[in-house]
């Protein structure tokens, strides 16, 4: 049975809109009692906040599919429909999120941090809320929306401190459990570690998170072995130790091409060139171990690297081992960019930004008007075209917005095809998937006239007949 997970591919849909009711109030001896029909409830947010809790991906891996619950509909007397429950995914510290192409969204770092992940719908209006003067008694009302529905990838990138990497077998776990509380399983056969283990180690005043990485071999970074699952918790890890086996009987290996790997590997999985490292010499309680280490460590200091001989069944060198740590950790600490408290950013929108735009394109059925925008966009997914007054009412809000008018200036004609682009999605980048809008276009009256082409004092309509 799977017992740790990191990630996962996690299928989210944020509750609908309620629909607005459209009632008349009716009440004896009250003939004209106007509209009363209430509104929508809202449709609930997916949120994913971090839990310190919670270790593990395991329960998406379970239950990838999670929805919010929908807004209620409105109701007669005046009676809004209640909104939808907000649904709360719980991840570990250090989950990232990028979408399923591979593009990043964002990071959950620190216990509390919330991320709204798919928002729910707006609920539709009720005929009581569409009422005016020129609209006194309105006999339909708005649809709810639909709620954000995506696919997101969630990596979990453990958050420690230090990061032990070595071969299998090399000791990494020993040294955790010697160095911390952690209790980890150790064997004497490889790929003993199969989930990377965290442990927190105090050295004086200094207290810091280690992490091993297990599973490190030729080719980790294409996929071998475990390394290409596991190399991405050593992403946040301020300092790299390097755990080199020096009692191994397998041939052809040794301290130094062991550490020759092992920083292929890394260079190949790319962004770890400024980590500072520590060489760790393992095992040297046994006795051709400690040869070995005396041998291969002017060596290895040669390249200006810090070498320390430890042992993890002994605890031989653990305590220097422990505050070279610390001391290294300190000043990453140090050189790390004071947290910024997080700003409202509030985006107006620009003066004479009319919020949608409308282009002359050649689609698959022949040339049309496709129009985008936010506006235009919701609007169409409110209206219920199978009440004609809804759709007049659309076809109104439409062209106060501007859009006849951009249409005239484009040279549209009577019946030439529009279409209401949707949603972007990966399927559809344009704009124009299943929900978007066809239809041919009738130019209101009202509105345009001063626009159709022709010679002053005539009129292109009247001529037609």
């Amino acid at each position: 049975m799977t017992t740790f997970v990191d990630r996962v591919v996690l299928h989210v849909a944020a509750g609908d809109g309620g629909d607005g009711c459209a009632s008349i109030h009716r009440e004896k001896f009250k003939p004209l009692g106007g509209p009363d029909g209430g509104n929508g409830g809202r449709g609930g947010d997916v949120v994913l906040v971090v839990d310190p809790g919670v270790t593990t991906l395991l329960d998406y891996h379970h239950s990838p599919h999670r929805r919010a619950a929908s807004g209620k509909a409105g109701q007669g007397s005046n009676r809004s429909g209640a909104d939808g429950a907000d649904i709360e995914l719980r991840v570990p510290d250090g989950t990232s999120v990028t979408t399923v192409d591979g593009q990043f969204v964002t990071d959950l770092l620190g216990p509390g941090t919330r991320f709204v992940l798919a928002q729910g719908g707006r609920g539709g209006l009720g005929n009581a809320a569409l009422a005016s003067t020129r609209r006194k008694a309105p006999g339909f009302a708005l649809l709810g929306e639909p709620g954000e529905s995506l696919s997101v990838v969630l990596e979990l990138k453990s958050v420690a401190d230090v990061a032990l990497v070595g071969y299998p077998s090399a000791g990494k776990s020993s040294l955790i459990a010697a160095m911390s509380a952690a209790r980890p399983k150790i064997a004497d056969y490889p790929f003993t570690t199969l989930v990377p283990n965290l442990g927190v180690v105090q050295a004086g005043d200094v207290r810091f998170t280690i992490a091993d990485v297990p599973g490190l071999i030729p080719g980790a970074s294409q996929g071998k072995g475990l390394g290409l699952e596991f190399l991405r918790h050593v992403e946040r890890c301020s300092v790299l130790v390097h755990v080199l086996d020096c009692a191994t009987l397998e041939p052809g290996r040794d301290p130094i091409s062991d550490l020759d790997v092992i920083e292929s590997e890394l260079a190949s999985y790319g962004g770890l060139e400024d980590r500072p490292r520590i060489v760790a010499l393992n095992k040297v309680d046994i006795p051709e171990g400690r040869d070995l280490a005396e041998l291969v460590r002017p060596d290895l200091e040669a390249r200006g690297l810090r070498v320390l001989e430890v042992s993890a069944v002994s605890h031989d060198g653990l305590r220097a081992l422990g505050f070279a740590l610390a001391e290294l950790v300190t000043a990453a600490r140090a050189a790390a960019p004071a947290p910024e408290p997080e700003r409202i950013v509030l985006r107006p929108a620009a003066v004479g930004e009319s919020g949608f735009t409308v282009t002359k394109e050649q689609t698959d059925e022949g040339v049309a008007y496709v129009v985008r925008g936010e506006k235009p966009r919701r609007w169409v997914r409110q209206t219920d075209f199978s009440n004609p007054e809804a759709v007049g009412y659309l076809a109104d809000r439409l062209a106060r917005l501007g859009i006849e008018e951009q249409l005239f200036k484009l040279g549209a004609q009577e019946g030439d095809t529009v279409i209401i682009a949707g949603r972007v999605t990966p399927a559809a980048p344009d704009g124009l998937g299943d929900d978007a809008v066809v239809f041919d276009w009738e130019p209101t009256i009202a509105a345009g006239a001063e626009l159709l082409h022709g010679r002053r004092g005539t009129d292109l309509r009247l001529e037609g007949r």
